[in-house]
């Protein structure tokens, strides 16, 4: 730690302690790539390091603490329909031995089939009751279920686009790169800005810029994969994560949603009137080992400035930057 100047707090020393044990792999290969990569331990990676090799093995807390009132209530029912049920079937238990005791002294049998077919009634009627009340109970967690789910959705989702916000994009990144060093395969990305918006804005309203970007991230978002994130990264600007593809591969995919962006047909909606045509200048960058996040998007910006020089609507790849002052 002292070697990677890395802050002697009770975080970080969890994290080198376990590296130093060799117990968690894949933590000494990502560490070991750092240090290859002369990589900063800066505040960033010491946290990215914590919160995805430590935190997770951590244990001691109650996993209800975090859970709605609602939901811990709906848990204290469903114990009490199992304590009633328990507690009938103990009660059913019984009067069935009082039963077989009157039957065994040879008794006459039509008070005791009338007590039998009582007993079995009664137990019929709790337990079509208890039914019914786990019937009920279950529906009211589908309802939590999907309110939670649709609460998760619209905390990492941009209002606006529908596509994943800035929040979800750095989390989806993060691991990304992380999986990325793990199994030593290509990551890139490719960032997008809408040519000229402050015009679209100025012309014709804030609504047609809000459909401007409606287009742009619908287009976006059909032109990847399903592993890959589509996302909003701030203002007319939005981003491509791409797992598993190397540049060339991922300036293909940016080429070909700039075009099918520049074909698309943008009418406004008030008079069906044809607005005109909408374009975007993209730059590209592949990860490299052990850097971080943000040196990797401004290589994406550089490149999409370029294209802004160059006279917009195109894609720039980071082959076709100046050597920053300096480089080597």
């Amino acid at each position: 730690m002292t070697q990677q100047s890395v802050p002697p707090t009770p975080n970080n020393f969890a994290v080198w302690f376990e590296y130093s044990l060799g117990n968690a792999p894949a933590l000494r290969k990502i560490i070991d790539i750092l240090i290859a990569g002369k990589r900063k331990f800066d505040a960033a990676t010491n946290a990215e390091l914590f919160i995805t090799y430590i935190a997770p093995q951590q244990t001691g807390r109650d996993p209800l603490s975090d859970l709605p009132d609602q939901l811990s209530g709906l848990i204290d029912s469903a114990q009490q329909f199992l304590n009633t049920a328990v507690t009938d079937n103990q009660t059913h238990i019984k009067a069935l031995g009082e039963v077989s005791s009157e039957a065994a002294t040879g008794s006459d049998p039509r008070p005791i089939i009338a007590k039998l077919v009582d007993e079995l009634s009664k137990a019929t009627q709790r337990a079509a009751a208890l039914e019914a009340s786990f019937a009920a109970t279950s529906e009211e967690l589908d309802s939590i279920r999907d309110s939670l789910k649709a609460a998760e959705q619209r905390s990492n989702t941009d209002a606006l686009t529908g596509l994943a916000n800035r929040h979800s994009m750095d989390e989806f990144l993060r691991l990304a790169q992380i999986a990325a060093m793990e199994k030593d395969e290509a990551l890139s990305v490719f960032l997008i800005d809408i040519d000229h918006f402050k015009k679209f804005n100025d012309d014709y309203g804030h609504q047609v810029g809000d459909q401007v970007l409606r287009l742009v991230a619908k287009v976006l978002q059909e032109g990847v994969r399903e592993v890959d994130l589509a996302a909003r990264y701030g203002g007319e600007e939005l981003i491509a994560v791409l797992p598993g593809a190397d540049l060339e591969a991922c300036s293909a995919v940016a080429e070909r949603v700039r075009r099918r962006i520049s074909e698309a047909k943008l009418t406004r909606r008030a008079t069906g009137k044809e607005i005109g045509s909408v374009t975007v200048s993209i730059g590209v960058a592949q990860f490299r080992l052990a850097e971080s996040a943000d040196a990797m998007i401004e290589r994406c910006d550089r490149g999409l400035y370029k294209a802004k020089r160059l006279g917009r609507n195109r894609t720039v790849t980071e082959l076709e930057l100046e050597p920053e002052a300096g480089a080597a």
